[in-house]
């Protein structure tokens, strides 16, 4: 791994584990300073069961379309990357706490996870790498890149190689 990678996943950890639980004990003594303690959990218990019926419903959904998808031969690509957003925001809503909270429900609600779908498929290509081979194992070079040609007949090479063949079997 290089470092610029091993920084980046450092930051990542970081934000996950100082950051996000730094703000929501922020964000939920500022709700509980506004509408009181008892208010507080009531509407963070409303929010898990909201949430909890929205993860089912979507769930459901997401899990038809990808039957259909099957059933019709065709590569369920939108229903997966809906099922993996579906899956995050989820866990994202097991966490107590209005902000993850926030970010859940906009991962699970149908009309803005077409957004979510688009950035988890750009980084999805971005991180990609596609091999190929020919049927002999042997990695095709990647399109634009300088080959060396090794010596021998190659494919549409016309010239005849004559010779012998001695059978020497006694």
């Amino acid at each position: 791994m290089s470092r610029r990678r091993g920084r980046r996943w450092l930051a990542i950890l970081a934000i996950a584990f100082i950051v996000v639980p730094l703000l929501e004990i922020y964000v939920l003594i500022q709700v509980g300073h506004v509408i009181g303690v008892w208010w507080t959990i009531l509407l963070l218990v409303a929010d898990s069961i909201l949430g909890g019926w929205l993860i089912r419903r979507e769930g459901s959904r997401a899990w038809q379309a990808l039957r259909a998808a099957l059933d019709e031969g065709r590569m369920p690509h939108r229903e997966l990357a809906d099922g993996a957003l579906i899956v995050l925001g989820g866990a994202l809503m097991l966490s107590p706490g209005f902000v993850t909270d926030l970010f859940g429900i906009v991962l699970i609600l149908p009309f803005t996870r077409p957004v979510f779908r688009r950035v988890l498929a750009s980084y999805a290509a971005s991180r990609a790498t596609v091999y190929a081979t020919d049927r002999f194992g042997r990695p095709f070079p990647a399109q634009g890149a300088r080959t060396q040609r090794r010596p021998g007949p190659t494919a549409g090479d016309d010239s005849v190689v004559r010779g012998e063949v001695i059978d020497d079997q006694r």
